[in-house]
């Protein structure tokens, strides 16, 4: 299934993708009003909406959709650095010193939109993109191992983890810069883990007016989505709605020879197959 979250005359809305059009899940909002009352419902909840899917009436045709980020603000938002060999070298030339360990930062929730909202700049002179695969945690997980991992995946969205590289080693934990408002535009919707049978074998793209900047494979990541929530959660519990950015592949502005950062009316597009699409125009700093 795929679950969006829609502006329905200024109220967020819940609904399922079909075919072209949104199905309601008005029928059990009284359960389950929000994208984390459905996650925290687990089989009972995938049960309930799918039942809903199946019998009820089309709401409104997808393309006249507002859509919304397709949850609310989680507890958190997690991203992996330097996931991928080829951006890795990027790293290297950039001088960016190889870590031992899995690189980790929080993007701050507040950085959250919608698939299809402008991306603000604001103060930063040095506006990037960074196409990834995003991965939606589903019940509590502490101690989990990479062999059991995937039982703990609620689903997939596509998300361009924006940065302001300028401002991005203000600290050694970069989330000044992966963190402005507006710039953690995910979606378009949440597609539920059955549907993606292998998360490590999908081609992500990101286009700015329509040139092709990145274009790899899920397969090539370092540490893939099982290590990433084994790793994570031998730490600290990641709680169902938490979200984790995967990591992106070569081709991001800054490591251009000539870096060409994004300016106001540039409109990035970020693909992944079996996912969907999200697509954000820059603004002018508000």
């Amino acid at each position: 299934m795929r679950f969006v979250r829609y502006d329905d005359g200024g109220t967020p809305r819940l609904g399922l993708v079909r075919g072209e059009a949104i199905v309601s899940l008005a029928p059990i909002a009284d359960r389950y009003p929000t994208m984390h009352a459905i996650i925290e419902g687990g089989d009972a909840a995938l049960a309930a909406a799918r039942g809903v899917l199946e019998t009820g009436a089309d709401a409104l045709a997808l393309k006249d959709a507002k859509l919304l980020a397709p949850i609310e603000r989680p507890s958190k938002f997690m991203a992996i650095g330097m996931n991928y060999a080829k951006h890795l070298e990027e790293a290297d030339r950039l001088g960016v010193p190889r870590a031992a360990n899995q690189v980790w930062f929080n993007k701050q929730t507040t950085c959250i939109t919608g698939p299809y909202d402008t991306i603000d700049p604001g103060v930063t002179e040095q506006l990037d993109y960074e196409v990834e695969l995003g991965v939606v945690i589903a019940k509590p997980a502490k101690k989990v191992s990479v062999e059991n991992a995937k039982d703990y995946v609620f689903g997939y969205f596509v998300l361009n983890d924006v940065s302001a590289r300028d401002w991005q080693w203000h600290s050694n934990t970069m989330t000044m810069g992966k963190s402005f408002d507006t710039h953690g535009p995910i979606g378009p919707w949440i597609v539920t883990a059955d549907e993606v049978p292998n998360p490590h074998a999908l081609d992500l793209r990101c286009y700015v007016n329509g040139e092709m900047r990145q274009s790899n494979n899920t397969g090539n990541m370092i540490a893939n989505v099982w290590s990433q929530i084994s790793y994570l959660s031998t730490a600290f519990t990641l709680l169902p709605g938490d979200l984790i950015a995967t990591g992106t592949p070569e081709g991001v502005a800054a490591a251009m020879e000539n870096p060409v950062f994004l300016k106001p009316g540039d409109v990035v597009r970020c693909e992944i197959d079996g996912i969907g699409a999200i697509e954000n125009k820059v603004v002018e700093p508000a």
